[in-house]
């Protein structure tokens, strides 16, 4: 089988190549960063000079973007998928979307005569790069399992969650909880640091008690090493909170918790930090009281 790959930066990177590691799939890839592009083809992929060229001589076409603009562009636009995929072609989304994005393009493709899964993925970069990320899928039964061989090649786990939106949907509460476990984080170190405690007996603590949380440790790690080199951006991070949101108030959920998140998250890229770790959150306090929290 033929797989197109199109976006192999931080998170597709890992992914695409642990299909050519673990596959005997001929695999395109396609990206504007002309080095993300020979990480893949130095394992044995073949670049491709468009999405159109992708989608043209594809069985399989995935992508892995930023936001859903960028997602609804490279389906639905000029030069994209619709235009150039063969019917019969299925199209896998990994990226982070909006449920309502999702059903959107899912429709427009199947006016074509191509399948869609959408297939966003949680793990960040080292699960992206171990192959132990975790999949959820949204989308018709009969491609799920057609394609399943394919997305277990490069992840750990992999659930449907039934049609197309509940996938976004997942992901989005998902990421939600995991932002709000580490705005919670912020603060409890912060008051750590204030009485005095050692931080490290602190953490220890807590890692070992009931406040551990993945939101919990990621932060921590950042925060106590002074640390926050992106490994998924502050940036990223609020697009996929104000999406939470989003979804949130069209299902008539009020927020209560998430929204006070979301304000830390701005304060902090106000402060010029949306291109740092999304655990940089942690430095509007460090600002706002002028003490560091470190171990």
């Amino acid at each position: 089988m033929k797989v197109g790959f199109i976006g192999v930066g931080n998170m597709g990177g890992p992914m695409c190549r642990n299909i050519i590691r673990n596959t005997n799939h001929q695999v395109v890839v396609f990206d504007p960063n002309a080095d993300a592009v020979k990480a893949c083809t130095d394992l044995g992929a073949t670049s491709a000079a468009s999405v159109a060229d992708v989608a043209a001589g594809c069985d399989v076409v995935i992508t892995s973007l930023p936001v859903p603009r960028i997602v609804e562009d490279v389906a639905l636009g000029a030069g994209g998928i619709a235009e150039n995929a063969r019917p019969g072609t299925t199209y896998i989304d990994l990226s982070t979307n909006s449920p309502a994005t999702a059903k959107r393009v899912a429709a427009g493709l199947a006016a074509k005569g191509i399948d869609m899964l959408e297939a966003p993925v949680s793990g960040g970069t080292s699960r992206a790069a171990d192959g132990t990320i975790v999949i959820m899928v949204g989308g018709d039964a009969k491609v799920f399992e057609q394609n399943l061989p394919l997305l277990r090649s490069f992840s750990g786990e992999v659930i449907h969650l039934g049609e197309i939106g509940f996938g976004s949907t997942a992901k989005l509460i998902n990421n939600m909880l995991a932002f709000c476990n580490s705005a919670a984080a912020a603060e409890a170190l912060m008051m750590g640091k204030r009485s005095g405690i050692d931080l490290r007996k602190l953490d220890a603590v807590i890692r070992n008690a009931s406040g551990m949380s993945a939101g919990y440790g990621n932060l921590a790690t950042k925060a106590l090493a002074g640390n926050f080199a992106a490994t998924f951006a502050l940036d990223l991070a609020h697009k996929d909170m104000r999406l939470a949101l989003e979804l949130a108030d069209e299902l008539g959920v009020p927020g209560m918790i998430a929204p006070q998140v979301m304000s830390l998250m701005r304060m902090a890229r106000g402060m010029g930090l949306g291109s740092s770790d999304s655990t940089a959150m942690i430095r509007v306090y460090e600002t706002a009281l002028n003490e560091d929290v470190r171990a």
